[in-house]
């Protein structure tokens, strides 16, 4: 361990499934240690970012453990990520909240996200110093010269990406020759709307075939691979002393059994999602 704790950085690839990241075969991602199949707390977005900012990473589904036991393990790997000793899981009470306790260690608490139900109104920004919507929901590399570290204390970064979602479009595709599902595409059209508490269009029955759910899937594939050169550039810019969490809120549904995305599903791969960690050397 370090005198000086770690700097924090969590990226959550939004709706990316573990199946599709592995199969991009991320090279700089894989630099951090070994990639992991997790499972997540949630199906959705909002209430998944909220386990994680609780400290709750994706589970491992242990056997023949107690559940108390688990969450005191979980808890107990901030230690290691974080460079300081004796953090227990009491030391996140009462609030249960990770960006309150770093705040509480003297760390900078930032957050970049680029889905809008993660907007700044929303109470996961409680304990942030600075919360921002990007103007594009599918622009990681726009982040980066965002991410400032500083030397008088550490930071925490929440990076949520939005390349890995529905429509699966990196930033430098134009919106016309993005994939389009009936009974989706229409909602997604307001995703780079600050929409609270507005009113979204009625959704249609969606319409699915083996060829476009098969197209993309593959188009998540490739937004992975894209996002490996992301961050590897982020590497880059990162200090040395600098933990780095990789993980997804939730995986997705490519026609498996007849469902299609995320959100009212209850599917082994809307809950499957990939996990690497590891300290920059």
């Amino acid at each position: 361990m370090t005198s000086q704790p770690n700097n924090y950085i969590l990226i959550v690839f939004d709706s990316c499934r573990y199946d599709s990241f592995v199969a991009a075969r991320p090279k700089a991602m894989r630099r951090l240690g070994r990639v992991e199949k997790r499972w997540s707390w949630a199906s959705w977005t909002a209430p998944s970012h909220y386990n994680l900012l609780m400290g709750l990473m994706p589970h491992t589904s242990p056997r023949n453990i107690f559940p108390t036991e688990y969450y005191r393990r979980e808890f107990l790997r901030f230690n290691e990520r974080l460079g300081v000793r004796n953090l227990e899981f009491k030391s996140f009470l009462p609030r249960l909240y990770l960006p309150v306790l770093l705040r509480k260690l003297g760390y900078r608490t930032r957050a970049l996200v680029s889905m809008p139900v993660l907007n700044p109104a929303t109470l996961l920004n409680t304990g942030f110093d600075s919360w921002e919507l990007m103007d594009r929901h599918n622009d990681m590399r726009a982040m980066l010269p965002k991410l400032k570290f500083s030397e008088e204390a550490p930071t925490f970064w929440l990076l949520n990406v939005g390349e890995t979602h529905y429509p699966y479009a990196l930033p430098d595709e134009p919106p016309n020759a993005w994939p389009v599902v009936s009974g989706v595409h229409g909602v997604f059209r307001h995703l780079d709307d600050l929409v609270v508490g507005g009113k979204l269009p009625p959704a249609k029955r969606g319409t699915f075939s083996a060829k476009k759910l098969a197209e993309l899937r593959g188009r998540q594939i490739d937004a992975v691979r894209y996002l490996d050169g992301v961050v590897a550039e982020l590497f880059e810019l990162a200090p040395k002393n600098t933990y780095i969490t990789i993980t997804s809120d939730h995986g997705e549904l490519f026609g498996e059994d007849g469902y299609f995305g995320h959100g009212p599903i209850q599917h082994e791969k809307v809950l499957e999602v990939p996990f690497v960690e590891g300290l920059l050397r």
